[in-house]
């Protein structure tokens, strides 16, 4: 996907507020967030982060510098070289859909950190941290571990499907003990905005976000 193309989906599905959330990588953030504030949506900049374990989790954050600080440590502790004719070209585009570079990076490896060094190197780093499609029978937190571990500072989950049992009123609701969000999880541009999350927010932000899957500040996600 191109920065242009998601931005044009986005607005045509009504979308407020988006996140970006590439494999172990941040580098097409600021790309997406220039289309963005100049077609009038929130771009949350972020990262889909592989474990040692292989569990996919999702990192976001408010300031740029917070998510490239982590970037770094992520990138430093990810092995392998792409191979372009099995996984496609890893670029690195521009806000105008011009290509900058190309990462040699397997992105979608697995890091050598594991779950909860990740989760901690992500809240070190004033980020949010989630378990990314927790209801997925391949890299989710379940799927990898079978269970979530006791003690474990997610901030919430991300799912793709409705759960058939679930908890929570006035805004605040839960599932393992953690607040959850529905999300597309889109690799593709047509599926952008299939699955979303409404929220009551005074402003766009991780800090904001928190607040709404907490029912704090009247700041609550909405049913």
């Amino acid at each position: 996907m191109i920065p242009t193309e998601i931005v044009s989906r986005a607005l045509g599905m009504g979308l407020d507020i988006i996140a970006v959330t590439d494999h172990n990588s941040a580098g097409n953030v600021e790309a997406v967030q220039i289309a963005g504030r100049q077609a009038g949506i929130s771009v949350i900049g972020g990262m889909e982060i592989t474990t040692e374990e292989e569990v996919h989790l999702l990192a976001y954050f408010d300031r740029n510098e917070d998510l490239f600080s982590v970037e770094r440590v992520v990138q430093d502790n990810l092995s392998g070289t792409n191979d372009p004719e099995a996984f496609g070209e890893q670029v690195f585009i521009d806000s105008t859909d011009k290509i900058l570079g190309i990462s040699e990076k397997l992105l979608f490896g697995a890091t050598a950190l594991g779950v909860e060094a990740v989760v901690d190197l992500v809240h070190r780093n004033n980020g949010m941290v989630f378990a990314a499609h927790a209801d997925r029978e391949a890299f989710s937190i379940i799927s990898q571990l079978g269970y979530i571990p006791q003690g474990l500072e997610l901030d919430g989950i991300e799912l793709i499907t409705v759960p058939a049992e679930i908890s929570g009123a006035n805004g605040i609701r839960s599932l393992y003990g953690y607040p959850y969000i529905f999300s597309s999880d889109a690799h593709y541009a047509a599926d952008i905005g299939k699955r979303v999350t409404m929220f009551r927010l005074g402003e766009s932000g991780v800090a904001e976000l928190l607040q709404a899957m907490k029912g704090e500040s009247g700041r609550s996600i909405v049913d």
